[in-house]
C-alpha cells in the first residue's frame, strides 16, 4: 500500500484511537501487563506519545521526540513478548481499519518488533564462528 493511501485513511486521532485500544489489551495482558504497570506512570502522557511516534512513522506528521530502543532496554522484555505485542495490534488494527490498511499497519509494527528485537537481543560475538570452535 502506498504511503499517500495509507495517509487518506489513518489520521492522528485515528491512530490515537488505535493506540488506546491496544494499550487497553495490553494492560489486561498477563505477559505485557506487569512490564507496562512497571514503566508507565501517567498514561494519558504515554499513549499520547506513543500516537505521537506512529503519527510520525506513518504520517510524517508530528513532534515525536525519544529513543524508543534506549527506552525498551530498561525494561524485562523477551522474545515471546514481541509475538503476544503483534497479536494484540493485530486484534486492534482489524477493529478500527478496513482490512488492508490494518493489514499494511501489521506489516509496519512487524518491522519495528524485529528491529527492536535485534536492537535488544541480537549479539554478533554470540554468532561469531571463531568463538564456537
Amino acid at each position: 500500500m502506498s504511503e499517500a493511501a495509507l495517509a487518506s485513511h489513518v489520521t492522528p486521532q485515528n491512530l490515537r484511537d488505535l493506540v488506546g485500544r491496544f494499550y487497553g489489551r495490553a494492560r489486561q495482558d498477563e505477559l505485557l501487563g506487569p512490564v507496562f504497570d512497571a514503566a508507565v506512570a501517567d498514561w494519558d502522557h504515554h499513549l499520547d506519545h506513543i500516537a505521537a511516534f506512529w503519527s510520525s512513522s506513518l504520517l510524517g506528521v508530528g513532534r515525536f521526540t525519544g529513543r524508543p530502543m534506549g527506552a525498551h532496554m530498561r525494561h524485562p522484555i523477551t522474545p515471546p513478548m514481541f509475538d503476544r505485542w503483534l497479536a494484540l495490534w493485530g486484534q486492534a488494527t482489524a477493529e478500527i481499519y478496513e482490512p488492508d490498511i490494518a493489514a499494511a499497519l501489521q506489516a509496519r509494527a512487524a518491522r519495528i518488533a524485529e528491529s527492536f528485537k535485534l536492537g535488544l537481543f541480537y549479539r554478533p560475538a554470540d554468532h561469531d564462528p571463531a568463538r564456537q570452535a
